[in-house]
Parts: structure tokens; sequence; C-alpha cells
């Protein structure tokens, strides 16, 4: 049985990558496993001390990700960029704000 929760599936790909961590040096590597627009699996060394929220860059610089850590094991980080969650979050407060409108302009109709 297949227990993935996701509403759009993650490519798998393997992709080095390196996890930078805000006043913190060095770089931790680490391999992308798969990926998709709101976020990725990261394979590591070791969990252990990789913070809630650190960058993300790969391609060879060209792209960096904003993430934050939604679950771990020992050797893996399952994250989300906190780009598209707030894309989400900016998107549902939008249609919140219009369904009163929407409401109003039926009961006066």
């Amino acid at each position: 049985m297949n227990d993935d929760r996701r509403v759009i599936k993650r490519t798998r790909i393997l992709r080095s990558a390196k996890i930078i961590v805000p006043r913190r040096s060095p770089v931790i590597h680490c391999t992308v496993q798969n990926i998709n627009s709101g976020g990725a699996c990261l394979k590591v060394a070791n969990t252990y001390g990789v913070p809630q929220t650190f960058d993300l860059t790969f391609e060879h610089g060209r792209t960096r990700r904003n993430c934050r850590v939604v679950w771990r094991t020992n050797d893996k980080l399952g994250v989300a960029f906190t780009e598209a969650e707030e894309k989400v979050a900016a998107a549902e407060a939008k249609s919140a704000e219009a369904e009163p409108k929407a409401a109003k302009a039926a009961a006066e109709s």
C-alpha cells in the first residue's frame, strides 16, 4: 500500500546540493532524492544538528530555495519550500477575502 499523501507527486532525481545554515559553516552536503514545486526529500550523512529552517542550493549555486523541515529520519529530511507555502497562504487569504463579497452579492440579488 502506498502511503504517499502528497497532492503533487514528486519527481525522482539524484542531484548534489548544499544546505546553507545561517551564521554557521561549513555547508552541509546532501543529495536531493525527489522534488516538486512544494518541497523535496534530502539525503544527508546525519540529520543531527540540521536546523528546522535553512537555504538549499543546487545546480552549482544557480538555484537557492528557503526550506522548512517537515519530517526527518537519521539520514533524510523532508522539506517544504517556504516560497511555495507563502504563495499558497496568499492565495487562500485572497480566496477567503473574496468569499464574503460573493455571499453579500448573492444575498443582495
